[in-house]
């Protein structure tokens, strides 16, 4: 399930710059998965061609350390399970792939504004107060009620 912490966050595992981050810590196999293919695709439109190459249709070949920040947080949600992200490194076209990687795996990142997961109904955990909520509407209002941000 996917948990999200509003707020600062207090943790010895909390990484607040996931960018800086996953280039110091990525792998290789990281970049080759299947998963990781299609949101590098899908947020940066570019494509994965080797584990150290990306093909940027903006930039053209550039190193996997100039992919977007959103994208290289996404990685670091899917492939490190022992760190908990600041999400806030990622816009709104994220939000998606967080939901999928929330449903597929326990999940806990940390948000500083409120993201927008769509119409859609969903179930995530508000982590500050153990309440799960279940669609845009209901996460704003729990979060604004309750001076989360």
């Amino acid at each position: 399930m996917l948990r999200i912490h509003f707020g600062e966050l207090d943790s010895e595992n909390y990484i607040y710059n996931p960018d800086a981050f996953f280039d110091n810590t990525y792998e290789d196999d990281w970049m080759m998965d299947p998963v990781t293919v299609d949101m590098v695709r899908d947020i940066d439109g570019s494509e994965v061609k080797g584990p150290r190459l990306i093909d940027s249709p903006f930039l053209g070949p550039i190193p996997t350390e100039r992919l977007s920040g959103g994208v290289k947080t996404l990685i670091l949600m899917k492939h490190d399970p022992d760190h908990v992200f600041n999400a806030s490194a990622c816009g709104d076209n994220c939000a998606g792939w967080i939901l999928k990687l929330g449903r597929e795996s326990d999940l806990l990142i940390r948000l500083g504004y409120l993201m927008d997961f769509g119409n859609d109904p969903f179930e995530i955990e508000i982590d500050n107060l153990g309440v799960v909520v279940h669609d845009k509407r209901e996460l704003y209002e729990t979060v604004l009620e309750n001076e989360l941000l």
